[in-house]
């Protein structure tokens, strides 16, 4: 058995003098040191020999296997490396060769108007705050005036999870939660801008949409706030052309309540098929805080005053783009995306 274990020592040795690649270095490892490699053969014949024996035989043997396993090991990380040299030597990158030219992406029209909305009104002193858009019966309507039963809920009443919990049909139910928030019951500026959702489907409402709502609370604040405030945002947004009309309406939540309407971008107020010949579109709802709201949510009606208002982003980003059906702007169709370089428009 000795004479077999030097015989497979010089043989292996051999066969491992001249290998070239890592393929026949690994067929060699399993030939040799594998499961059923030959020194693992000799091994299990172990038992056959005599106790003087045994110990000679297994000290021989392990002799030989660690040589064999070194000289693997030694070998492996040299062609290893000679491996690694033959791809960079062929796959060298000329660097001064042209790139190919990668397609960059645009911001969404409507991420374009969210960020010009927040940045004009952060510049004007105004927070701008979230709130979850799985809202409760409490939030959405109730602290907003809208208590159960109320005719005005018929509009929005829609997505429902439970009796209690709803998709919000309106960002107005943050502006609730800032006032309960708001221990101090002091000064309230905030914008909330976010997704809201009604059963709507057509080419100029979703069932899913963005609104941005705007809350003043302090003391003395008047319509005329609300309307210098108004004018400045549509201003900024179509153009200083821009003119406001205010229209007496109803809000639960505001009173007076006014629906705003911006003399048409695209006529200048003369009348197109746009502004449907009237020369203006119809485009914000507004009005002075409803001393009920700030009551049902901690503030003194008799001390504070405010004004909130509210329009959609996507009917915004519709109008400032010249974008004329809605669902364009859910639909990820990138030959409509595509128009929106990552210049200003």
């Amino acid at each position: 058995m000795e004479d077999k274990v030097k015989q497979i020592e010089k043989i292996a040795l051999s066969e491992l003098e001249e290998v070239k690649d890592l393929k026949t270095l690994e067929e060699l490892r399993v030939k040799y040191l594998g499961k059923k490699g030959e020194l693992t053969s000799i091994l299990k014949m172990m038992g056959t020999l005599s106790k003087e024996e045994r110990p000679i035989m297994g000290s021989l043997v392990n002799k030989v296997r660690d040589e064999i396993e070194n000289i693997i090991s030694s070998k492996e990380e040299i062609l290893k490396k000679e491996e690694i040299a033959k791809k960079l030597e062929g796959e060298t990158i000329d660097v001064t060769l042209p790139s190919n030219k990668v397609t960059r992406g645009s911001k969404h029209p409507l991420n374009r108007i969210i960020e010009e909305v927040e940045d004009l009104f952060v510049s004007m002193g105004y927070d701008v705050v979230s709130g979850p858009e799985l809202e409760t019966d409490e939030y959405c309507f109730e602290r907003l005036n809208l208590p159960k039963g109320h005719p005005a809920r018929d509009m929005q009443d829609s997505f429902y999870i439970t009796t209690e919990y709803l998709l919000r049909t309106q960002t107005s139910a943050v502006q609730a939660r800032a006032m309960m928030e708001n221990k101090e019951k002091g000064p309230l500026r905030i914008i909330v801008p976010g997704k809201t959702y009604r059963r709507e489907d057509d080419a100029t409402h979703s069932h899913q949409f963005n609104q941005v709502e705007g809350l003043v609370i302090d003391k003395g604040i008047a319509f005329s706030d609300l309307k210098g405030t108004l004018e400045i945002f549509m201003k900024h947004i179509l153009g200083e052309d821009t003119k406001l009309r205010f229209r007496p309406s109803y809000f639960p939540f505001t009173e007076p309540s006014y629906e705003v309407d911006v003399s048409c971008f695209k006529c200048a107020g003369k009348g197109c098929n746009l502004c449907k010949k009237t020369g203006w579109i119809e485009l914000l709802g507004s009005g002075m805080v409803h001393p009920n709201v700030l009551k049902v949510n901690g503030y003194d009606p008799e001390k504070y005053t405010g004004f909130a208002f509210g329009t959609g982003l996507d009917r915004l980003a519709m109008f400032k783009y010249g974008i004329t059906d809605m669902r364009l702007l859910y639909s990820n169709d990138v030959r409509f995306l595509n128009q929106f370089d990552r210049k200003d428009i």
